[in-house]
């Protein structure tokens, strides 16, 4: 079990208290922007007589509403749609970065390989060498 020391929780406690705030300062903006809402359509026009004060129907509540919420989500809904088409030619040139670093890798390889294979034969060739001169030297 992993012990939370006093600082997790209190910062722990910090990040559901911001949290809330704004999850609170959101409730409270539409609220505030149905009241207001619900107060336009319950104005008269500049050429209507007031009509009796009526209160909304449970449909034309739910029809504001859902306009409320298409107009508050439509620019989220923008950005997000924005976010994900970045998101997605990101990953594309990474991959296609990811593939150059696997060829590029793929030549040093191969180019290590060479030359581990010339400096065998360098190698074996001064070892003869090496043989050869010690027999000279002892004959």
């Amino acid at each position: 079990m992993n012990p939370t020391t006093h600082s997790d929780r209190v910062e722990s406690a910090e990040m559901d208290d911001s949290n809330l705030d704004a999850v609170t300062e959101v409730e409270a903006g539409i609220r505030d922007f149905v009241r207001n809402d619900i107060a336009y359509l319950r104005r008269p026009g500049p050429n209507q007589v007031a009509p009796e004060v009526q209160e909304p129907t449970h449909e034309s509540t739910v029809t504001n509403v859902n306009s409320l919420i298409q107009r508050v989500a439509g620019a989220s809904l923008g950005e997000i749609e924005k976010l994900i088409s970045e998101l997605e030619s990101l990953r594309e040139l990474l991959h296609a970065e990811g593939q150059r670093v696997q060829r590029e890798i793929s030549g040093y390889a191969q180019l290590s390989q060479a030359a581990m294979k010339s400096t065998r034969m360098i190698s074996d060739n001064v070892q003869q060498w090496k043989r050869s001169a010690e027999g000279l030297r002892n004959s």
